[in-house]
């Protein structure tokens, strides 16, 4: 069964949900309340910052409804994504657009649309800034490691300390308001430390700054905090005792902080629901069995690549003892297209095909990473219940 951690009341909820409705799998059920308690405890573990919910983790309309709700703002990656906050009623000041690779005809729908926070690590996008968004708040984003986490963001975002301070200065004399910085130290970052060394790595441009007449104000420190799949995750008042400390140790007196959290708010609101398609034994140099899901890498699972993100599974049907080492693959002619071979996983040697599999943990980056039509499989159907109730179905 590969439980390691006990049944949330989120879990419990969404089971009755589909005990009630049997909708046709593999679906993603979201439970709202459970945003709404994630959101709030980052809020109260870290009083006082801004709290950008990073709309790519998942971006069904009830949940930006939610947390709009909750007066939480935004961080959007493209002009999508900002027609969707806006139709969840979100103020276009709540919304940043935190992504620093886009068209010069996304920074004028965004400028347009009433977008005023943008950020940037090139001097090629800051250029783009100032000519289609005059005037906007810019954040330069710093380039930090983050050896621990999951999903590392390697080399392809963010500019060096020297090369940030410098972009920030230019922003000035570009007509754009320099606030601040930002950096990501990698998601489902599981050590709390992770930070220490980036916000040392920021104080400094901070005083470099300064120094050269561009008085910043504001940190955005990203996501990457945790959530329990196999192995359990920090907790966001662990996080913070170590991001808070080191910002007062680092700054005279400490930034606005903002923070950037979407797996943190929703991934353990999520639940999907697949089913066995096939359960196969195939010989080669040792007898393997193999467990074929309807729902695999380009239907929802996207983050099983290179194995990153090994998420609990469990058989709804009972089934007697014993189990054994199992394969793990998607349903697609691809393939790529296989979960788990490394990470150990085992299930009951009596699973047959229609045995139905829920997969804990997976309200972010399953639904938003699915693909349209690929081997001609639907997107992944989302649901999101509150109090057991269904309130939308996309």
């Amino acid at each position: 069964m590969n439980t390691v951690n006990p049944v949330s009341p989120a879990v419990d909820r969404i089971r009755a949900f589909l005990a009630d409705h049997d909708p046709p799998t593999p679906c993603l059920v979201i439970d709202i309340d459970t945003v709404l308690d994630n959101y709030r405890s980052l809020a109260e573990a870290f009083p006082g910052a801004r709290i950008q919910y990073a709309v790519k983790a998942n971006p069904a309309g009830a949940v930006l409804r939610a947390l709009v709700g909750e007066g939480a703002a935004f961080d959007v990656a493209s002009p999508a994504e900002i027609r969707r906050c806006l139709a969840a009623g979100a103020r276009p000041q709540s919304v940043s657009y935190g992504n620093p690779i886009k068209k010069p005809a996304d920074i004028a729908f965004a400028h347009s649309a009433g977008v005023d926070e943008f950020c940037f690590d090139s001097l090629a996008d800051l250029e783009n800034i100032a000519e289609h968004a005059p005037g906007a708040r810019v954040l330069a984003r710093l380039a930090v490691d983050g050896p621990e986490s999951a999903t590392p963001f390697g080399h392809k975002f963010g500019c060096d300390a020297e090369e940030a301070a410098e972009l920030l200065s230019r922003a000035g004399h570009l007509g754009l308001r320099p606030t601040g910085l930002s950096f990501h130290v990698g998601s489902q970052q599981l050590d709390p430390g992770a930070w220490e060394l980036a916000i040392g790595a920021a104080a400094k441009v901070f005083e470099a700054s300064s120094a050269g007449g561009t008085a910043l104000r504001s940190l955005n420190i990203g996501g990457g905090f945790g959530v329990d799949y196999r192995a359990a995750a920090p907790s966001p008042h662990e996080y913070a005792a170590s991001v808070l400390p080191a910002l007062r140790s680092h700054f005279e007196c400490p930034p606005e902080l903002v923070l950037e959290p979407g797996r943190a708010i929703v991934g353990a609101a999520g639940l999907i629901r697949g089913e066995v398609v096939l359960v196969a034994n195939r010989r080669g140099e040792a007898e393997r069995r193999w467990v074929y899901l309807d729902i695999g890498r380009y239907n929802g699972l996207a983050e099983t690549e290179n194995e990153a993100i090994a998420y609990q599974l469990e058989v709804v049907e009972d089934h007697p003892e014993p189990d054994g080492p199992v394969i793990i693959a998607g349903p697609t002619c691809d393939g790529d297209d296989v979960l788990y071979q490394r990470t150990p996983y085992r299930l009951p040697l009596s699973l047959r095909p229609g045995d139905q599999i829920d997969i804990l943990a997976t309200g972010a980056y399953t639904a938003s990473y699915s693909s349209i039509a690929f081997n001609g499989i639907e997107p992944l159907r989302t649901y999101c219940v509150s109090e057991g109730r269904l309130i939308s179905a996309e």
